[in-house]
């Protein structure tokens, strides 16, 4: 094991964030020739382009989504990514869901794939939850939210996902009628869940 204070640090920088990028390191006053030291000498390993982490990192059902949230650090997933994370749908998409700011420039990932919606206001910073998932901080819509985006993409997802996802989330008791019609007005989607929030109460 190298045990010189480059690597140490670089090493704890890596056990602390579960995903480090070489942008990372300049901030801890770590060269970037660390890192690809660290790679050649088996300590860290290249999942992805500009992405490491430590060897046999434990890496959840979850992972594309901790990869993500490090990339697009101000991205929120959400509709049918989120959906999959608060095991509201049996669906398992094969693009990662992520709103960015209608104004965002578009970001540009190798892997994983992304499937990009833009919000705005309300509806980009309401009902955002942070979870750890791998070891790094993912920012995603909660179950309310979520469900009300469904409604809001309708014609994206499909009417019958966000109906289920509706149905799953209030028969588990996952939200409350306050938080769903709360997020129903973010998303000025009350005249369209209206008769299928009423079938359920």
């Amino acid at each position: 094991m190298d045990t010189t204070p480059i690597t140490v640090k670089l090493i704890h920088v890596a056990r602390s964030q579960g995903i480090v990028r070489p942008s990372d390191l300049a901030r801890e006053g770590i060269p970037r020739v660390a890192l690809t030291r660290a790679v050649r000498r088996g300590l860290l390993e290249r999942i992805g382009r500009g992405m490491y982490c430590l060897p046999g990192r434990a890496v959840s059902a979850h992972g594309t989504l901790a990869e993500v949230a490090r990339r697009v650090p101000k991205g929120v997933v959400c509709l049918l990514s989120a959906l999959r994370f608060h095991d509201l749908t049996t669906q398992a998409p094969f693009e990662v869901w992520l709103a960015i700011d209608n104004k965002a420039a578009e970001p540009r990932l190798d892997y994983p794939p992304l499937r990009l919606v833009r919000f705005s206001g309300a509806a980009l910073t309401e009902g955002i939850e942070e979870r750890d998932v791998d070891g790094v901080t993912v920012r995603l819509t909660s179950v309310a939210k979520t469900v009300a985006d469904c409604f809001k993409f309708r014609n994206k997802i499909g009417l019958d996902v966000a109906l289920e996802a509706l149905r799953e989330a209030w028969n588990a008791k996952r939200m409350t009628a306050n938080e769903i019609w709360h997020c129903a007005k973010i998303d000025r989607m009350t005249n369209v869940m209206r008769p299928y929030l009423e079938s359920l109460t």
